[in-house]
């Protein structure tokens, strides 16, 4: 038996090609599918109690029936007829499957089974691989719609889309009508219809085609051309998926596409116009714009297009409430943004300022030192960065405030001048800032800083404050120095430093201390001092360590710290190489001002940037609920479910890649790479996660994982995914590309990501093909019966709780919401327990949505002479299912699910507002 589970004595009538065998034919019609299944293949047969046996499945050559051996059965009977079969079912999707002890050792992309007879029995089968059941599925779904005249109708609608376009464009391309092109000019045509395969490629695959014909020559006929172009362009994945939804046609029609559009892709209120406009869009054969019709082509060109980008278009532009508090926002930040190297040794460049503002970032930082000439310069005191002069900065500053965002600037200004030079700073910045710079003293009667929307256009300074009192021209005030922690980093601890600096004290001239308006910056002390005494309008600076060190032994206090004031943390003096710190451990306790070394490349920059593409790019990302309501309690390291929040289940499934490149620091090994992808959560720690797939072995142009995972999300608006595609063989490199997306920004359904470099460009035609779902379940017990298939009992509800004040008042008002709480928590569990059952007799996953249930189940609700069995009555408000006559038992239970699951969501409905009305007069009182 080969790898591929076909037998070596069998004659193979077509060479098929499965994603561990890059170099043979690929399975790109339905055809090739059958042929594949009369040739056949080992497939494991699963039955109760956790047994399995070996078989090996063949089709029929009259395609009648379906045959296994070896069997103890007589010859007759291990088999079934092909018209006998009700249901071809992917995944583990059966009981058989569900309770098999082995449930979590198989993969849910080899599974699938056959549901046959008048009982409709279940023959669960398992492939060697995900190829290999899309084979059989594809196969057996398009016998079950043609039976003995399958191959007849394949034959008369294969590909004619595809071969009329390709001969179409041949023919326009040999001018002189003389049959053939030069192979130059074919592979040049390819190139172009498919930019990212590469050139040798295709003129391998010609030469190999000519070498099998025994040809001599270079010259490229019109059959040549489709068959080269058949083998290369099309990506079986996608022509699988295509059959899936296309009632078992080589094209997508109108009312096809609605329905991917509806059931797949999640798109509302989807029209026959919408498709139309789709296929006109990306179809390019002609015929198929005349006819409606998406080929395989089409259908790969809207894939593969912005359509469908996993990235939601929704939050490219500003999305989120921008009047709220500056402190209800994470604000994008720069530390030391002059710098483009280390901070120790490395040159000044005000590149650094241009590059990070273009980046959307809000918080940029100037570190201010007295220069010759009567001219401050900028750089990092006490070390050996070169120095840039202040005015220049100011300039670009003026330039690219607002190039990429209108939200507020922050200028952290950090300054060592001497009085005489402070007053060539306050003239460069009110000449060249002019009117843009924010002065306005804070409202004393207000509690929370301005909000993001009514400071647009403004650049806001971060900087010492004279104190009121003071009435001189000048004062003193205590010093903030990073370069000074920087130069002491040795043998001290990051917070002894920070403490250690706080005595020193400098002069300060009253008018730098009047461009400061709301962001007076003043030093820390602890907690409850600062709950009693900090005004709304001043800022404090935490180290990194520091900040670390409060946000594990007091993660609720720097929680309801931050949601009245703003809080800056930069990194710790020990990163001299300019490394970055995680900035979710301290988004987690809701800082806003995290400052990043930009020019630093790697994960850490990764997340910084994905997070802030939440909301159009525009450096300001509205902050969870839970971390702004006065109300509100959450520890920024819970372990586990977070109060008054649903966790999410995210299903994403990594099925193919295209076009990886070799890794940009890898030793000379040719071209050849083994990818495989992690897929990261990055969050709470109770979100923190990754999973990756297995290595696809010499297979960068398009392997094909097809594996699927499961992630319980529990803070969803603080989660982000990170898609990590890694070389397995590498030589001094492994990294490939990432794609790092927040989780609110999630498209379900079929999606390409694009893969980044290192530095964040985008790879040209590099991209993973996922299936994204997601749905808002719990998880619990075994993995197998975690999310939508776990049944929670009362008694094992989590049920949200209070926190406890001991101001006896409130906590009696608050005593009133639990039950009202608890009433909506048994409501929403129920109607989710009964979703899971319809779910689950329909024969489908926990990602389901219902849409695909009806679509299921529809072929089970017709007779054998076409009379409707069950109707669907769409007259009352939530439509019923009515029983026509005598029904199978299997249907019978269907529509028992479907009744309990309507009332369940109509009790849930009828509910609500009386349920939210009593919580709302709890909160109000």
């Amino acid at each position: 038996v080969y790898q591929d589970g076909t037998k070596q004595k069998r004659e193979r009538k077509k060479t098929v090609s499965f994603s561990s065998m890059p170099t043979e034919k690929k399975i790109s019609s339905a055809s090739d599918c059958i042929n594949a299944m009369v040739e056949g293949s080992e497939l494991k047969k699963i039955r109760s109690n956790s047994r399995v046996y070996h078989r090996y499945f063949l089709l029929d050559a009259d395609m009648q029936s379906l045959r296994w051996e070896p069997s103890k059965k007589d010859s007759e009977k291990a088999k079934i007829d092909i018209k006998s079969i009700k249901e071809v079912r992917t995944g583990k999707n059966t009981d058989i499957f569900r309770s098999n002890g082995i449930y979590d050792q198989i993969s849910e992309d080899c599974a699938f089974s056959i549901i046959y007879g008048e009982n409709y029995e279940s023959l669960d089968l398992v492939a060697n691989s995900a190829d290999i059941a899309n084979i059989w599925v594809t196969g057996l779904r398009y016998l079950i719609s043609y039976g003995k005249h399958t191959l007849d109708m394949i034959e008369s609608t294969q590909d004619n889309m595809r071969t009329s376009w390709l001969s179409q464009m041949f023919i326009e391309s040999d001018v002189d009508n003389l049959g053939h092109i030069p192979l130059c000019n074919a592979v040049q045509f390819i190139k172009d219809l498919n930019p990212g395969l590469k050139t040798n490629k295709i003129e391998l695959k010609f030469k190999e085609l000519h070498r099998s014909k025994e040809k001599t020559g270079t010259e490229v006929t019109k059959e040549e051309f489709i068959e080269v172009f058949h083998e290369l362009c099309t990506r079986p994945e996608i022509y699988f998926l295509l059959v899936q939804f296309s009632s078992n046609k080589e094209f997508l029609d109108t009312k096809d596409l609605m329905m991917f559009l509806e059931a797949e892709q999640g798109m509302a209120q989807v029209t026959e116009e919408i498709s139309l406009e789709i296929i006109q869009k990306y179809e390019p054969a002609k015929e198929g714009h005349e006819k409606g019709c998406l080929s395989i082509d089409g259908f790969t060109n809207y894939l593969t297009s912005p359509d469908c980008h996993i990235f939601d278009p929704e939050h490219k532009k500003v999305c989120q409430d921008m009047k709220q508090p500056l402190s209800h926002y994470f604000i994008n930040s720069s530390h030391n943004t002059y710098l483009i190297e280390d901070q120790f040794r490395g040159p000044s460049d005000i590149t650094g300022y241009i590059r990070a503002l273009k980046m959307g970032c809000r918080s940029v930082e100037l570190d201010v030192w007295d220069g010759p000439d009567n001219e401050p310069v900028i750089y990092t005191g006490h070390t050996m960065t070169s120095q840039i002069v202040f005015r220049s900065v100011i300039d670009i500053i003026n330039k690219y405030a607002f190039f990429a965002s209108e939200y507020p600037l922050i200028l952290c200004l950090e300054n060592h001048c001497s009085i005489k030079q402070q007053k060539v700073m306050v003239q460069h910045m009110k000449k060249i800032l002019a009117d843009k710079l924010h002065t306005q003293s804070p409202n004393i009667e207000e509690s929370y800083l301005p909000s993001p929307e009514s400071l647009k256009g403004k650049i806001l300074i971060k900087a010492k404050k004279l104190s009121s009192s003071c009435s001189g021209l000048e004062g003193d005030v205590t010093d903030e120095d990073e370069g000074a922690e920087m130069s002491q980093r040795v043998g001290k601890e990051g917070v002894e430093q920070q403490n250690s600096m706080t005595g020193k004290r400098f002069q300060l001239c009253k008018e730098l201390s009047e461009l400061v308006s709301i962001c007076k910056s003043v030093q820390f002390k602890e907690f409850q001092v600062s709950f009693q005494l900090q005004k709304y309008w001043e800022v404090c600076s935490f180290n990194e360590v520091l900040a670390s060190k409060y946000a594990n032994e007091n993660p609720g206090d720097f929680v309801n710290y931050n949601k009245r004031f703003l809080a800056r943390v930069f990194p710790s003096p020990m990163r001299i190489d300019s490394s970055n710190m995680n900035p979710q451990d301290f988004w987690k306790c809701g800082c806003q001002i995290v400052a990043m070394n930009f020019q630093t490349p790697g994960l850490m920059m990764d997340l910084n940037i994905g997070w802030f593409r939440q909301n159009g790019n525009c450096g300001y990302v509205l902050r969870p609920a839970i971390m702004r309501e006065e109300v509100s309690f959450f520890s920024a390291n819970t372990k586990d479910t977070v109060p008054g929040v649903s966790p999410q289940l995210l299903h994403i499934k990594i099925i193919s890649g295209q076009n990886f490149p070799k890794p940009k620091g890898s030793g000379a090994k040719g071209d050849v790479v083994d990818p495989y992808v992690y897929v990261e959560i990055h969050g709470i720690p109770a979100d923190c996660a990754e999973q990756r797939t297995k290595t696809m072995h010499q297979n960068g142009d398009n392997p094909i994982f097809d594996e699927s995972f499961e992630f319980q999300i529990n803070l969803p608006e603080l989660a982000m995914v990170r898609f990590v595609v890694l070389d397995d063989d590498y030589i001094g490199d492994e990294f490939i590309g990432q794609y790092t997306i927040p989780f609110e920004c999630l498209q379900t359904g079929y999606r390409h990501v694009p893969l980044q470099s290192l530095t964040g460009e985008i790879l040209a035609h590099a991209s993973l093909f996922v299936h994204v779902a997601i749905t808002n379940r719990r998880g619990g017990g075994k993995p197998h019966k975690r999310g939508l298939s776990v049944r929670k009992a009362k008694k094992s509800r989590e049920y949200a709780s209070m926190r406890t004040l001991w101001i006896k008042t409130i906590d009696e008002v608050f005593k009133n919401a639990l039950q009202p709480i608890r009433d909506a928590t048994d409501l929403r569990e129920n109607m989710q327990n009964a979703v899971v059952s319809f779910k689950e007799l329909c024969g489908l996953s926990p990602v389901a949505n219902l849409m695909q249930c009806i679509l299921a189940v529809s072929t089970r609700l017709v007779g054998p002479d076409n009379t409707p069995l069950v109707v669907l009555n769409l007259n009352d408000q939530y439509p019923t299912m009515e029983l026509q006559g005598i029904v199978p038992e299997v249907l019978k239970k269907i529509v028992t699910a479907y009744d309990m699951m309507i009332q369940t969501i109509r009790t849930l409905v009828e509910n609500t507002d009386s349920l939210y009305e009593k919580i709302v007069q709890c909160q109000k009182a």
